[in-house]
């Protein structure tokens, strides 16, 4: 999970710090199931050069935008934006997880290994009707500024597609192969 930054922001600003001196990075996403967009954003900071706008929220209450933009300044050191970065998704991955592989794909920042994602952009919210049924509707929807959509109902669609159980194989090859060649 990509737990709320208040919770999370110690604990992900210390590893993306330990790992900002290695040459290449690969993030594993493929069992992440989501969780807050300010956490999106936070390790999105560390893994480019400057302040970025990642995506930005339409919400149907009253037409309200949000904008999500990585940070100016991070605690600790940054990975940055031009060493090889790669991120496995898989058929788990979803929700916030699914925020993050997107942005830094369609910013050119990392290549995606692995399989298309769930498909989940769009905030829902759920009402119970029945005692069997509930209702799920979106409340919102994301738009990124480079692609003008999203990934809902698609996933994100992996750079270099393979079997989830060999994503991570892949990605060391393609950062070896990037790192002598």
């Amino acid at each position: 999970m990509l737990f709320p930054l208040e919770w999370a922001a110690e604990p992900l600003g210390a590893a993306l710090t330990l790992v900002s001196r290695a040459r290449a990075l690969i993030v594993d996403l493929r069992a992440n199931r989501g969780g807050d967009p300010d956490t999106v954003a936070f390790v999105c900071s560390y893994l480019l050069d400057e302040r970025t706008h990642l995506n930005t929220m339409h919400w149907r209450d009253g037409e309200r935008r949000e904008q999500s933009w990585s940070l100016p300044h991070v605690p600790g050191a940054r990975f940055g934006g031009s060493k090889p970065l790669y991120v496995l998704a898989g058929d788990s991955t979803f929700s916030a997880a699914e925020e993050l592989a997107y942005d830094l794909q369609q910013l050119g920042r990392a290549v995606v290994v692995g399989e298309p994602t769930r498909g989940g952009a769009h905030p829902c919210k759920g009402w119970t009707v029945h005692p069997h049924l509930e209702v799920t509707i979106p409340m919102g929807r994301a738009i990124n500024p480079v692609s003008g959509t999203n990934w809902e109902g698609t996933g994100v669609q992996p750079d270099v597609p393979c079997a989830a159980a060999d994503s991570l194989d892949h990605a060391h090859t393609l950062a070896l192969a990037r790192l002598t060649g």
